[in-house]
C-alpha cells in the first residue's frame, strides 16, 4: 500500500520528496492523502489482523523462557482447525496470510532411518494384518517399534512405541540405552496396563504387529505377548509398508520432538532421563491434545472416548 510505504520512509525523505517522487514516477499521491489516510482509525480488518497476529505469536514465538507451545508444530491447516476448537473464529486463508506475512511454519518431517535388524534363524509370526491398518475399534491391532536417539554425548537412546491402530494412540512406550528385548517388552506390558485401569483390558485376540526385527521375534517377546491379551504378527515382505502406521508415529516422535527446535526440548539430550522426559511430554500431547486429520481433527484420546460413548449408548445387540 502506497501510504503504508510514505510511512515507513517519511523519517527518513520527508512526506512530500516521497510525494513527488512517486507522482513524477506515475503514481500520483498527495501529501494531504497521506495526512488523511493517517488520521484515519484503523479498518476492522486491520484489528482482527493484528488480534489474530498476536494469537499466532503466542503459538509461534517463544515465551520469555525461550520455549514455545507443541502447537507451534502445526501448519496453517492445523493451526486453523486448533483455533476454532478454541472458540476463536478465523478464516483459513486469514491463518495461511498471517503465518506467510510473519514467517511461521509448521515442521516438515524427516526421513527415518530403520533400526531394527533381523533374526534369520528365528521363528517369524504369520502377517495378520497384510499392511491393512484401518480398524472399526479400538483393542483389534497394536502396532510395535522402536527408533533411536543419538544423545549429545553421542551415545543411543533406544525408544520403544505401542500404538492402537484404531484413533493411532500411544498405549506404551519406553525408552533405553540398549537394544535388548526387555525394553520392547516393557512397552507392551504398559500397553496391556493402561487397557485394564481403563477397563478395556485387551482379551486374548488383539493382535500385535510389528517388522522382523530380532527384538520382536525373540521367544520371550512372545511370551509377554501371550500373558498381556495379544497374538504376534510380523510383517511378511520386509519393507516399511509392512509397519507404516508404527513408521508414521516414529516419524512424527523424530520430527516433533527429537529435533533441535522441538517445543518439547530442555536442552541437550544428555542423559537417558532427559529423552524419557522428553518423550513423556510429548507422548502426553500427542494423545489428549494433537490434532489428527484422519480422525476428523480430533486427537486420539477424545476420538477413542467418542466412540465409547456412541457404543455405550447402543442397544446391546448392536454393539
Amino acid at each position: 500500500m502506497i501510504c503504508a510505504f510514505i510511512a515507513e520512509h517519511r523519517a527518513r525523505f520527508g512526506v512530500a520528496p516521497i510525494c513527488r517522487a512517486l507522482t513524477a514516477h506515475g503514481c500520483k499521491i498527495a501529501p494531504r492523502t497521506f495526512y488523511a489516510w493517517l488520521s484515519r482509525p484503523p479498518s476492522k480488518r486491520t484489528l482482527w489482523d493484528t488480534a489474530v497476529t498476536e494469537i499466532l505469536a503466542g503459538i509461534y514465538e517463544p515465551d520469555n523462557t525461550g520455549r514455545r507451545a507443541p502447537e507451534s508444530l502445526y501448519g496453517a491447516e492445523k493451526t486453523w482447525a486448533y483455533l476454532q476448537r478454541q472458540g476463536i473464529p478465523v478464516a483459513r486463508c486469514t491463518i495461511e496470510r498471517l503465518m506467510r506475512v510473519n514467517g511461521w511454519r509448521g515442521v516438515v518431517r524427516r526421513k527415518k532411518i530403520r533400526t531394527t535388524e533381523p533374526d534369520p534363524a528365528a521363528t517369524r509370526a504369520p502377517d495378520l494384518v497384510d499392511r491393512q491398518f484401518r480398524v472399526p475399534a479400538p483393542n483389534l491391532l497394536l502396532v510395535a517399534d522402536f527408533t533411536y536417539v543419538r544423545s549429545a554425548t553421542g551415545s543411543f537412546v533406544y525408544t520403544a512405541f505401542v500404538i492402537d491402530a484404531f484413533a493411532g494412540r500411544i498405549l506404551g512406550w519406553e525408552c533405553s540405552t540398549s537394544k535388548a528385548t526387555a525394553f520392547v517388552n516393557s512397552a507392551i506390558r504398559q500397553a496391556a496396563a493402561v487397557r485394564e485401569r481403563e477397563g478395556n483390558p485387551l482379551a486374548g485376540s488383539t493382535i500385535h504387529h510389528s517388522d522382523a526385527g530380532s527384538q520382536y521375534t525373540s521367544v520371550r517377546l512372545g511370551e509377554t505377548l501371550l500373558l498381556s491379551g495379544m497374538v504376534p504378527s510380523i510383517g511378511s515382505v520386509g519393507d516399511a509398508y509392512d509397519n507404516a502406521l508404527a513408521e508414521t508415529t516414529i516419524g512424527l516422535y523424530k520430527t516433533e520432538a527429537i529435533r533441535d527446535d522441538s517445543p518439547f526440548r530442555r536442552g541437550p539430550l544428555t542423559r537417558l532421563a532427559d529423552v524419557e522426559l522428553l518423550t513423556a511430554d510429548w507422548v502426553g500431547w500427542f494423545n489428549n491434545s494433537r490434532l489428527m486429520h484422519r480422525l476428523g481433527r480430533k486427537p486420539p484420546v477424545e476420538y477413542e472416548a467418542d466412540y465409547y460413548a456412541h457404543r455405550a449408548g447402543q442397544p446391546a445387540g448392536d454393539r
